[in-house]
């Protein structure tokens, strides 16, 4: 692994923990909080009839400043909020609360989990895949740690992928242009903006067709199923989200053990 590209990456996101927590509180007190409690809990529950849920072990990997893991704890799951940087660790704790207690913070790096294996019957990330060096690793790490029958949930977009097509940076830049008629914020205009997009110049999942790299890569592995859903934005965004992402659809990855 390029022990730079890894560097940059994590000082990256160090350095933003403060912009992307104040994402997570804008989230856990709009729409999303509902959207992704329900969608969330309802996949979970369906998997593991019978199971109650303070039983069910969650791993939210690259948890960031905490959105998924609180909402998730709120619902009465035990959750393992793992992130590479202690920075997000400390926004998260923050953003937690009174649930903070209930919550295991652990620094992790997802590309080498120092959980033994079979650990957690449900591994979900978000926004994280497209953002790593080896994503084959993270996700051959993923599925180490699940235990048999276990779900992996991954929720994802192709990011960065204008950098690599004209007619995608032509939609990216249209996206720009609603996003300020509608009079938004801009989620893709802040500080340092220049600098994540020479890192996603240099990672491997920057061009690929995904979601089928991700479907391909775990059948490979083994995952007795492997299915994704092309678009769960139009579920779970908010109409802000919606005008910001509209060229970038997130998905979501979902294999069995």
């Amino acid at each position: 692994m390029d022990s730079h590209l890894f560097n940059d990456n994590a000082g990256y996101w160090a350095n933003r923990a403060y912009g992307y927590s104040v994402v997570n509180q804008e989230e856990l007190s709009g729409i999303q909080h509902l959207t992704w409690s329900e969608f969330l809990s309802e996949r979970i529950d369906d998997h593991f009839p019978g199971r109650t849920r303070e039983s069910i072990k969650i791993l939210d990997i690259g948890c960031g400043p905490g959105f998924i893991s609180i909402i998730l704890t709120e619902q009465g799951y035990s959750v393992t909020a793992a992130d590479l940087t202690e920075e997000m660790l400390e926004h998260a704790r923050y953003n937690a609360g009174t649930l903070r207690g209930r919550i295991s913070f652990e620094t992790q790096n997802a590309q080498d989990l120092s959980f033994e294996d079979g650990t957690f019957d449900v591994v979900f990330s978000r926004n994280l895949t497209w953002n790593l060096p080896e994503p084959e690793k993270a996700y051959s790490e993923w599925m180490r740690v699940l235990k048999r029958d276990g779900l992996l949930l991954v929720f994802d977009a192709n990011w960065y992928n204008y950098l690599r097509d004209d007619e995608l940076k032509n939609a990216y830049d249209e996206d720009r242009a609603n996003v300020n008629a509608a009079d938004f914020e801009d989620y893709n205009i802040g500080a340092d903006f220049d600098k994540m997009e020479d890192i996603a110049r240099q990672l491997p999942l920057t061009g690929e067709s995904r979601p089928l790299w991700d479907i391909e890569l775990l059948r490979s592995m083994g995952a007795s199923k492997a299915s994704f859903i092309e678009n769960v934005g139009d579920i779970l965004y908010s109409e802000k989200e919606k005008v910001n992402y509209r060229s970038t659809p997130m998905f979501m990855v979902e294999a069995v053990k």
